[in-house]
């Protein structure tokens, strides 16, 4: 199956946990149609749930056909935007889902394996937001609810159906109408996050290789 040449995805999450909003499903809306660098993003809503996520995902990238592929979530307490490097083959869930479904160490895809690394340019990905100077960092873990489960199933989708497209996920804080509500947790304004979202697409979008430095040694 080829790609579609100058299309991108990026989806957000259904706010979860109470919430009544995520940043990751504004983000997606309001950069839905927007044109980055000659490529058209197609901005998508999934479900947090176990059970729909990745089925609606695999009808996205089905219908899309993307070059690239950028999926966002919320990741509530985090104080930087978190370009997550690592998916595993883990779900683990602290709290229910939106259908009210908590499976407990399973794996995303039986008999798959432990995990996959980003194939988005990371690196070059960081050192432009920090540039711009949006707050970001480099992460290791992308937890163990719906957000690992569908860069993990988006990331095994890619190597075993589209391995010349670009796939991976970014965290982002809460909003601060949610962290006033969250004891004054660490946030960040929408238009910043949509800023660093629309760069971190441009850079994928631009950059044929990765920077190379050892990890931490920047800022």
């Amino acid at each position: 199956m080829k790609t579609t040449p100058h299309t991108v995805l990026l989806t957000g999450f259904e706010p979860f946990g109470g919430e009544p909003e995520n940043p990751s499903l504004a983000i997606a809306r309001a950069l839905d149609r927007k044109r980055v660098a000659g490529h058209r993003i197609v901005g998508a809503a999934l479900p947090t749930e176990f059970a729909r996520s990745l089925p609606v995902l695999e009808t996205l990238l089905r219908q899309h056909r993307p070059a690239l592929v950028l999926a966002v979530g919320q990741a509530g307490g985090r104080a930087q935007i978190s370009l997550e490097r690592v998916a595993i083959n883990l779900i683990d869930a602290r709290i229910a889902d939106n259908a009210d479904d908590q499976p407990v160490d399973v794996p995303v895809i039986r008999d798959g394996p432990n995990a996959y690394f980003s194939t988005l340019p990371l690196k070059s990905m960081l050192l432009r937001l920090q540039d711009a100077g949006i707050p970001a960092a480099l992460s290791h873990s992308a937890g163990t609810f719906v957000c690992n489960q569908v860069f993990f199933g988006l990331v095994h989708y890619l190597a075993t159906h589209k391995p010349h497209a670009r796939g991976g996920f970014v965290h982002v804080p809460y909003l601060p109408q949610q962290a006033a509500r969250h004891d004054n947790a660490p946030s960040m304004a929408l238009p910043t996050m949509i800023e660093a979202i629309r760069l971190c697409i441009e850079t994928a979008l631009t950059s044929d290789d990765d920077a190379h430095y050892a990890a931490g040694s920047i800022d």
